[in-house]
């Protein structure tokens, strides 16, 4: 192969639509943009959101409180899941993935307290509820945060 003989895949490029160019090919006069108004006109954009002086939506709704857009959410398991692990073993976020009771963690994993506790586990975490907490040590277990 040569360079000349270069070409790309058939089908993956496309040759631009030439607008304005006459009656005949279909997109002459007004380049389909239609007659008059904002989008017909040179520099008539719209941006995001605009509702032609309708108020938007993003200011009609009512807002409260703080909302953190960079905000890690934690990976939620309940202490009812964590049964199935053997007396004595340690459970991490990999442990659980490899167990299947969670599919992955990408920001961390916080233990919750529902269901009951009946084995002695290490169990590592970045957050654990109260009331998890007690349930894991009154068990005989520890939880350590990571």
């Amino acid at each position: 192969m040569k360079l000349h003989e270069l070409s790309p895949v058939a089908g993956s490029t496309q040759v631009g639509k030439r607008k304005g160019r006459g009656t005949g090919s279909g997109n002459g006069k007004t380049g389909g943009r239609g007659h008059k108004g904002q989008k017909a006109r040179s520099g008539g954009k719209i941006r995001v959101g605009f509702e032609g002086g309708q108020m938007p939506l993003a200011r009609r709704i009512p807002k409260r409180g703080f909302n953190n857009i960079f905000a890690k959410p934690l990976t939620a398991v309940n202490l009812g899941s964590l049964n199935r692990f053997e007396d004595g073993a340690t459970v991490d976020a990999a442990a659980l993935v490899e167990a299947g009771v969670i599919s992955g963690c990408p920001n961390g994993l916080k233990v919750l307290s529902n269901g009951t506790l009946t084995k002695k586990l290490t169990v590592k975490a970045a957050a654990f509820s109260e009331s998890a907490k007690e349930k894991i040590e009154q068990a005989g277990g520890k939880a350590e945060v990571v």
